[in-house]
């Protein structure tokens, strides 16, 4: 059994102002996001090009942060933001969601689109091996923040967290750091290293995303305001991850009908 660190949430202090890791975390991934989509953009069969990336970066970012706000009040919380709107805008209180920052970044990409000239499917194709580093990070953040932990486990890595008790319980934030983070990364970056039909890259980040997320649920505690949502198993996190897979599958399927382009 192990015991869990207890880092300092806060890296930095300069009088009243903090720095958070979990901040930190966002922009590490902000940051790998322009420094790989940079490299992917200077290749001549890419649609979107290297002095493109800033831009799409931008729209993301601002598509991330209102698709992760919104989507953490409105899935997990939401007789609470029904009965109180405003807390929408109540950033400081904390909470993101995955799933409606997905729908935000797949709007800053469509808006990115249009104003380029390109085919949605093309941006995503382009964007979808640079998140997971983002969302690594992101786990990253979550397990020095100390939150989001798993379930009991009697395993000999179970990690005791001091503020879910003294039950040890599945670092499943390292798990998620290791499948969406690691994993999800490698097979992405070597899939998208030569052309494939549109849609395939993006089909399988979504596919995959999905059912890695949908397993890594099995270890990770519930939500206590929201508990399983149904057969006492299935969690929100898996119910918002089905339609991931029955679009990323739908995606690769008619991927196959494009041939690839070398321009």
């Amino acid at each position: 059994m192990l015991v869990f660190p207890e880092f300092d949430p806060v890296a930095v202090s300069i009088g009243p102002l903090q720095v958070r890791w979990y901040g930190l975390m966002y922009l590490a991934g902000f940051a790998a996001f322009y420094l790989l989509g940079t490299r992917r953009g200077q290749l001549a069969w890419r649609k979107v090009r290297a002095a493109q990336v800033g831009d799409l970066l931008f729209y993301g970012v601002v598509g991330v942060i209102i698709g992760g706000r919104a989507g953490y009040v409105v899935f997990y919380h939401f007789a609470a933001f029904a009965a109180d709107p405003l807390m929408l805008f109540r950033v400081w209180e904390g909470g993101m969601s995955f799933h409606g920052g997905l729908l935000g970044a797949a709007g800053a990409m469509l808006f990115f689109a249009r104003k380029n000239g390109l085919r949605f499917l093309e941006v995503a194709d382009f964007a979808a091996p640079l998140a997971p580093v983002g969302l690594g990070a992101g786990r990253a953040g979550n397990f020095i923040n100390g939150e989001l932990w798993g379930r009991a486990t009697d395993l000999p890595w179970g990690m005791v967290f001091p503020m879910a008790g003294d039950v040890a319980r599945h670092p499943s934030q390292l798990y998620e750091l290791l499948l969406e983070g690691v994993v999800l990364f490698a097979v992405l970056w070597v899939y998208s290293a030569r052309p494939r039909g549109i849609g395939a890259v993006s089909g399988m980040f979504a596919l995959l995303y999905g059912v890695m997320r949908f397993a890594a649920e099995f270890f990770r505690e519930p939500d206590a305001h929201i508990g399983f949502i149904a057969w006492n198993w299935l969690t929100m996190g898996q119910l918002l991850s089905l339609p991931l897979i029955a679009v990323g599958a739908a995606l690769m399927v008619m991927s196959r009908q494009t041939a690839a382009s070398p321009r």
